[in-house]
């Protein structure tokens, strides 16, 4: 074989290049496409009609032909039969032979009814007879007997010459007429319908020329305005269709590449132009979208970097696909590396994991890992899992959230030892704690301490009302002190067993879970206001044995009285001596007067040390100001006391209890006497010893009050002795002249009824005592 030269072989090969790079662009180029769609469809439909028109061409032609030769056979015919009337062999040769001569004609023949020829053009042919199969004998004979009237097409043959030129020939009978039947030269019997055949043979040579120059022709100009018309469609489509498309193509793949979109200006009123306006919108709102996208893209990777959780992303063998900066930074792990191995440093998969859990059912999972870090300490971790899938809905890669709550499990353990603590001391704390709801006062928690308070079990009270508790008639001003948060220093409460005792309650406001609570503390005092009653009692017997000079004072002068009016009437009586109706009348009355006066000393010191109960009820202060008085006017007359009073008329009545009023209003008094004594001496000059009681009413605040006050101008109070003067046995009398007890009882007197004393020093020398108390408060 003979060595294909190189530069062929290139020669080839960039051929190849070229038509794969030709067929590539074909393949990929829409305006080649509809180029070469168009340009087809263009050349196949002119070239179909080039071919339709030069077949019609050739159909005219071949018509016109036909009707030339059946006119020419018909001039002929008219010959021969003017001929053959006149027997006029020779003129038939000579119309024949100069028909024959005509261009184009081939051959002119007469037949006979035997199928001789008798004339023809061709001289070599006379006389010669035809097989009556012929084909131009065959076109009548086929058929017995022969046909006699045949139409053109039937009577037309085409053929070929020698020389390959297509011919036609066409017959034409020679009939029987009547001039030839009668005239007498002739012989031809009447029955006779054809005499002869008439043929004539055209060439088509020439319309064959003329048709192939018309075909040439015809040809160029399709292929002219094929041409033009593609170049026209061409350039059309390329103007309105390619460039428009390149412009969109450029702007679309600018838009997913996310380079910077200039938009797409597309000047056209059509489709393209509002496609073109569509994708220029499109674009914009895709670069918006796609800016914001990144934004948020940038955003969630920031936070899936700085998370304060470790982020993994784990394919099905537990291998690590992605992690974030996190777990990089606590790990130290590598892409491809096992999970398991990253976080616990072990060989194998961890028991009950919650990757493979998610692989196997497609849902998430959540669980608490504890580990030991690479100092050995004890990591917790909350370990979330979450599938995630492609297109198809498999589950590709699964996402592990893990987020370290060590510390907040050692401050939740610690959270519990110290809610057991605290749960230890509020079951067993000495008070009764309860919890209430700031709607309607229901208990929702309690200590253990009720149980002992109240007889009752934890269970049977949680859910009741707390007033239920209350042993009062009117339980509302324990409600409104109990919303206001006010401290109520003594209320009965009542036990499951019916009776009664009496307790201190304190609330405040406290969270609960959820809300704000209520949290009352109840202190049982009944044996401490036993207590205090026993102190009240001996400090009222020291009081007593203290007045007991004055009270004997009070008695003699009634006594003194009495003693005088009955010396003078047992005089009159032993000297036998009448005395006058109206000086006994007066003598009466004044015994009747000084004894109501005396029993009323009495009654009053029996009342006054007998033991008060505990029911506050309404009491008239002003007048328990002046019986407290009645028992000191007489002894702090002897001493040149000046006492004076400003008590206004209408005073509401307070919530207290008379008796206990009556001591913190003597022991006042007492104190006062004491420290106008020790100023101004035993005697003192009258109105330099003096002592001022006052009271009114003070609405300042939302609940009313009335005061009272003993001011003396006595030694008054030191600074430094201020602040202890209500302390129990605190006193600054000589030893043996003071207990210590009055004002630190006055004080838990007052302070039980809801009410305050004051103790304040008065600028020109002495002490003023001020007593608030509550106005009582029917129903």
């Amino acid at each position: 074989m003979t060595p294909v030269p190189l530069s062929l072989f290139r020669r080839l090969t960039g051929l190849g290049a070229a038509a794969a790079r030709l067929l590539q662009t074909v393949r990929c180029s829409l305006i080649t496409k509809l180029a070469l769609v168009s340009g087809a469809a263009l050349m196949f439909f002119f070239f179909l009609w080039s071919s339709l028109n030069i077949n019609a061409m050739k159909t005219l032609a071949t018509e016109a032909t036909l009707s030339d030769m059946d006119r020419l056979g018909n001039t002929v015919n008219l010959g021969l039969h003017y001929a053959m009337l006149t027997y006029a062999p020779d003129t038939i040769r000579e119309i024949i032979k100069s028909i024959g001569t005509q261009q184009g004609i081939l051959s002119i023949r007469v037949y006979n009814k035997k199928g001789q020829i008798k004339y023809s053009n061709l001289l070599s042919e006379i006389d010669e007879v035809t097989d009556i199969k012929e084909e131009a004998c065959y076109v009548c004979h086929r058929t017995a007997p022969p046909q006699v009237h045949l139409a053109l097409r039937e009577r037309t043959r085409f053929f070929t010459d020698e020389s390959g030129h297509p011919c036609i020939g066409i017959l034409r009978p020679i009939e029987n007429e009547p001039s030839c039947v009668n005239d007498p030269c002739h012989v031809h019997p009447g029955d006779k319908q054809i005499l002869g055949l008439l043929d004539i043979t055209v060439s088509q040579a020439g319309n064959e020329t003329m048709l192939a120059r018309y075909s040439e022709r015809n040809f160029l100009a399709a292929l002219a305005v094929t041409g033009g018309t593609f170049l026209v469609l061409f350039l059309a489509t390329h103007i309105l269709v390619n460039r428009p498309v390149r412009a969109m193509i450029r702007a679309t793949r600018d838009i997913a590449a996310g380079r910077i979109f200039r938009g797409v200006d597309i000047r056209q009123s059509d489709e393209l132009g509002e496609l073109g306006r569509a994708i220029d919108t499109m674009g914009r709102e895709v670069l918006s979208k796609q800016a914001e996208l990144l934004r948020q893209k940038d955003r969630y990777q920031d936070l899936f970097e700085h998370v304060p959780c470790t982020i993994t992303v784990q394919d099905k063998n537990l291998r690590l696909l992605s992690y974030n900066r996190a777990f990089a930074e606590e790990f130290h792990a590598r892409p491809g590396e096992y999970c398991y191995k990253a976080y616990k440093d072990r060989d194998e998969p961890c028991t009950n994991c919650p990757v493979i859990r998610t692989f196997e059912d497609g849902l998430p999972h959540v669980t608490e890992e504890i580990t030991l870090d690479r100092d050995a300490c004890r990591r917790t971790f909350f370990v979330s899992t979450s599938p995630m899938t492609d297109e198809a809905g498999t589950i590709t890669s699964v996402m592990e959230i893990s987020l370290d709550i060590s510390e907040s499990k050692f401050l939740e353990e610690e959270l519990e030892r110290s809610r057991k603590k605290y749960q230890a001391i509020f079951s067993c704390i000495p008070t009764a704690l309860f919890v209430l709801s700031r709607q309607d006062l229901t208990i929702l928690e309690l200590n253990a301490r009720p149980q002992a308070f109240y007889g009752y079990e934890p269970g049977e009270l949680l859910g009741t009302n707390f007033l239920d508790l209350f042993d009062e008639p009117d339980t509302a001003p324990f409600e409104a002190a109990i919303r206001a948060e006010r401290p109520i220093d003594r209320v009965r409460h009542r036990r499951k067993n019916g009776q009664h005792f009496f307790a201190a309650v304190r609330v405040s406001t406290a969270e609960y879970p959820g809300s704000q609570v209520y949290l009352a503390s109840v202190t049982d005092i009944t044996s401490r206001l036993e207590t205090e009653q026993q102190l009240i009692q001996a400090s009222k017997m020291a009081t007593l044995g203290e007045m007991s000079t004055s009270v004997a004072h009070e008695l003699n002068q009634p006594m003194t009285v009495i003693q005088t009016i009955s010396d003078y009437l047992v005089r009159k009586v032993r000297k036998n001596q009448c005395v006058d109706q109206d000086t006994l009348t007066e003598m009466a009355e004044g015994i009747s007067r000084h004894i109501a006066r005396a029993t009323g000393i009495i009654n009053h010191m029996r009342e006054f040390g007998r033991k008060s109960d505990q029911t506050v009820t309404a009491v008239d202060l002003p007048a328990v100001i002046h019986r407290t008085f009645e028992l000191f006017s007489q002894q702090l007359k002897v001493r040149n006391i000046d006492v004076t009073f400003d008590i206004p008329g209408g005073l509401p009545p307070v919530a207290a209890q008379a008796n206990p009023l009556e001591q913190v209003f003597m022991n006042l008094l007492l104190n006062a006497r004491d420290a106008v004594d020790e100023r101004h001496g035993p005697g003192g000059a009258p109105g330099e010893k003096r002592i001022a009681i006052t009271a009114g009413l003070d609405a300042s605040g939302p609940r009313q009050f009335v005061t009272a006050s003993v001011t003396d101008n006595g030694s008054g109070i030191p600074p430094e002795v201020l602040g202890r003067i209500f302390e129990p046995f605190f006193t600054t009398k000589e030893v043996g002249k003071g207990t210590g007890l009055g004002l630190s009882i006055s004080y838990g007197i007052i302070k039980d009824y809801g009410g305050n004393i004051l103790a304040e020093a008065v600028p020109d020398g002495g002490a003023r005592f001020t007593i608030r108390l509550p106005v009582w408060q029917d129903g």
